[in-house]
């Protein structure tokens, strides 16, 4: 559908391109970018006509390629090893080589707005030579009304040529592939990279840096509804269980990955869902499933078999295989992407060292302790030799695409449940009775039951039992789950094979938040370990 000629010509000036030549294809429909994704050989149809996609190289983000301009527009940007710094010159440099690059070639523009709050939406624009980028934008963010799109104008832009590919001792570059971020553009320039997980997280870390400065603080959650109204926010890194818990079938759904807390209440970034399908199964995760069935689902770097199934279970490509869906197609999604403020804060870990309990209600102090630390554990590989699990910290559960330093974020989300009474706890989808290879993964089942206890007011009048390491209070007693994992050190066989572990990662909290001493009150310095 093309835009309006203003529209058309502001966004020519803007982005240096012939957007009003035959070869740019504005704001296809899901059936003509399906078209467009196959005939240009970037995909192909499972069985159930979802569209699966391999990205090629890079399965995954590319951090060490990311850079922002350091300009008068990025002053509040925490530069360092995660926020790295590049020039003016450089972005200006590959930027007109892109642009010349795109000027001859086949072009998607999506226009949506990313954030469901109107007061707080940023309209975006995303522009690439991928087909696949366009249904994949048009999923994960929220589709404007046919009024709203004749009178887009982006806040934001997104450029992307996965084909394009940098010379980094002419380009300044760290390889050749480049994800630079100019806030005084306003642009995303991408370019060697297919991972369509750069576009999502890209307009992301934009909303991290423009949110605080409006009092809203931006979130890396899941975020739900109950029938009462109660809302709750589910923080945690890749793999901890963000997207399976949120998507309950007794909950309404409010998105799976990125949120804004504002003086409103919750709203969702997103359109859609970018949901892990490792090992996914019916059984487990019914809701997800159903999706990757559906035409206009992208499943990424799935292995299908002969009759063009996906075997969930094959690593081949990455473990980091995925789905992309619009939240419509989750039955019980809310229609309008808001909630209430969050009766409660969730902290997802997965602990693979079993020592962390499977539910534990924390003091404000601990609540800020634990989002700065931003604890889980990757398991260990497949390696020879390799047997422990590694200890992965990365403050406010998402470091990466945090602009800022995390004690903003950190200090926001403490005001914001001092102010709204919200209780935060600490939930363990990890190991119990022994870490990994030893103990066994704590069940899906007990980890839901637990989550609504918690939710629903059952813990408040249940006995707690203090943790002598962590300083954690452990309920004694829930109804569906087995007693004796609710205090880890019971589960394990023996109790002095606990202790060591627990003080191993206690040691490892606390080497991690020694960047923090400087910062942290003594309230929040003593909320660690003992």
């Amino acid at each position: 559908m093309p835009l309006e000629t203003k529209n058309v010509r502001t966004t020519q000036n803007y982005l240096n391109l012939n957007l009003a030549g035959e070869n740019i294809k504005w704001n296809l429909t899901v059936a003509e970018l399906y078209e467009k994704a196959i005939i240009n050989k970037e995909a192909q149809l499972t069985a159930d006509m979802a569209l699966n996609v391999h990205t090629g190289k890079y399965t995954g983000r590319s951090p060490l390629d990311k850079f922002t301009v350091k300009e008068t527009e990025s002053s509040r940007v925490d530069w360092g090893k995660v926020n790295k710094p590049t020039t003016p010159e450089i972005f200006d440099n590959l930027y007109k080589k892109v642009t010349d690059y795109l000027s001859d070639k086949e072009v998607f523009v999506m226009d949506l707005y990313c954030g469901a709050d109107p007061d707080y939406r940023l309209p975006i624009r995303v522009v690439s030579e991928a087909a696949y980028h366009a249904l994949f934008a048009r999923n994960m963010f929220i589709r404007p009304s046919d009024k709203e799109l004749n009178e887009h104008e982006p806040g934001f832009t997104v450029l992307a040529a996965p084909k394009f590919e940098a010379d980094p001792a002419i380009d300044g570059t760290e390889s050749e592939t480049f994800i630079l971020v100019s806030f005084s553009k306003k642009i995303i320039l991408i370019g060697g990279t297919l991972y369509s997980g750069e576009v999502k997280k890209g307009i992301f870390g934009v909303m991290n840096y423009l949110l605080p400065q409006k009092g809203v603080m931006p979130m890396h959650c899941s975020a739900n509804e109950d029938t009462d109204g109660r809302s709750a926010v589910f923080f945690g890194l890749s793999g901890t269980g963000k997207t399976t818990l949120s998507a309950d079938a007794s909950k309404i759904l409010i998105g799976d990955d990125e949120h804004g807390w504002s003086d409103h209440g919750i709203f969702n970034f997103e359109g859609g869902c970018y949901a892990k399908t490792v090992n996914l199964s019916k059984e487990d995760e019914p809701m997800i499933y159903a999706t990757t069935k559906m035409p206009g689902t992208i499943l990424e770097n799935v292995v299908l078999d002969k009759k063009r199934q996906p075997v969930f279970e094959d690593k081949t490509h990455t473990e980091n295989t995925r789905c992309s869906y619009p939240l419509d197609m989750i039955p019980n999604a809310s229609k309008t992407g808001m909630a209430n403020h969050p009766s409660s804060v969730i902290f997802l870990t997965a602990d693979a060292f079993g020592v962390l309990p499977p539910i534990s209600r924390l003091t404000p102090a601990q609540a800020m302790y634990h989002f700065m630390s931003g604890y889980t554990a990757k398991v260990a590989g497949t390696e020879r030799g390799v047997t422990e699990p590694v200890a992965t910290f990365s403050a406010c559960f998402g470091e990466v695409f945090m602009p800022m330093h995390p004690n903003i974020y950190a200090e926001m989300l403490a005001n914001k449940i001092n102010k709204h009474g919200s209780t935060a706890w600490l939930i363990n989808t990890g190991w119990t009775g022994g870490p990994y290879g030893i103990g066994s993964r704590i069940k899906l089942r007990y980890t839901r039951r637990m989550l609504d206890a918690a939710i629903n007011g059952e813990l408040d009048d249940v006995k707690f039992r203090t943790g002598t390491v962590f300083g954690l209070d452990m309920p004694l007693a829930i109804d569906g789950v087995p007693s004796e994992i609710l205090v880890p050190r019971n589960a394990w066989p023996e109790v002095s094979a606990f202790e060591e572990k627990a003080k191993l990662l206690a040691q490892m909290f606390k080497d991690n938040f020694k960047k923090f001493e400087s910062t942290a009150s003594d309230e929040i310095l003593k909320a660690g370990p003992f």
